[in-house]
């Protein structure tokens, strides 16, 4: 039988955002200068309310929240070009990591996946134009699931599509509150932080 195998994307397949500041690479440090749009505004006043509240769970197109908070930040240029810009600055891979996955993928007892909080726009971004799509079976995403993780519906969602499992699903994710709701959820969870943190556990180091 195969094992479900799920990673995070920001702070674990994206070096980005992560859930322990020091580990975390910023995509708009050069926010203000290249757009002119202050980084701790646009986080404050777009990232921490409409994008969390609405786009990240499907209840808005990212592009429409743009259109209606970029001119209250300052800028009078295309949302379609701001969102370009983030897409593009905030995809750095990790490519460390991917080199692992590639040699997971060649294993037939086990099945790659994505679970992550994301947007539809960025989600098919990282599926199509980053090429996770050639690693992954599927990309599950909160905007698909109308829900976000660490609530149990992001892992019912996720569990009803790929059928009863024989193990726990197996996941690595940076957030210490989205590893406790997949471990009450029944998943074997694992902080990561570092490549290490995926090669050496025990079910993953016997498959390398």
């Amino acid at each position: 039988m195969t094992r479900a195998v799920f990673f995070d994307v920001d702070g674990v397949l994206v070096h980005g955002y992560h859930a322990r500041p020091e580990l975390t690479r910023r995509w708009n440090e050069n926010l203000l200068d290249d757009l002119g749009v202050d980084p701790d505004r646009f986080n404050n006043e777009f990232i921490f309310d409409v994008f969390i509240k609405k786009v990240v769970v499907g209840e808005m197109a990212i592009i429409d929240a743009l259109e209606r908070r970029l001119p209250g930040l300052g800028y009078k240029g295309s949302p379609m070009v701001f969102l370009h810009y983030w897409l593009s600055h905030d995809s750095t891979l990790n490519a460390g990591l991917l080199d692992v996955v590639r040699q997971l993928k060649t294993r037939s007892d086990l099945k790659l996946y994505i679970a992550t909080n994301q947007d539809h726009t960025r989600a098919q971004w990282l599926w199509q134009t980053l090429g996770l799509g050639q690693l992954f079976e599927d990309i599950f995403y909160s905007a698909r699931a109308g829900i976000r993780k660490p609530e149990k519906g992001f892992f019912d969602f996720i569990e009803q599509r790929i059928g009863p499992q024989t193990e726990p699903p197996l996941f690595f994710d940076d957030t210490p509150k989205v590893i406790d709701g997949a471990r009450k959820h029944g998943w074997e969870a694992v902080q990561f932080d570092t490549i290490e943190d995926c090669t050496s556990h025990p079910w993953i180091a016997e498959r390398l």
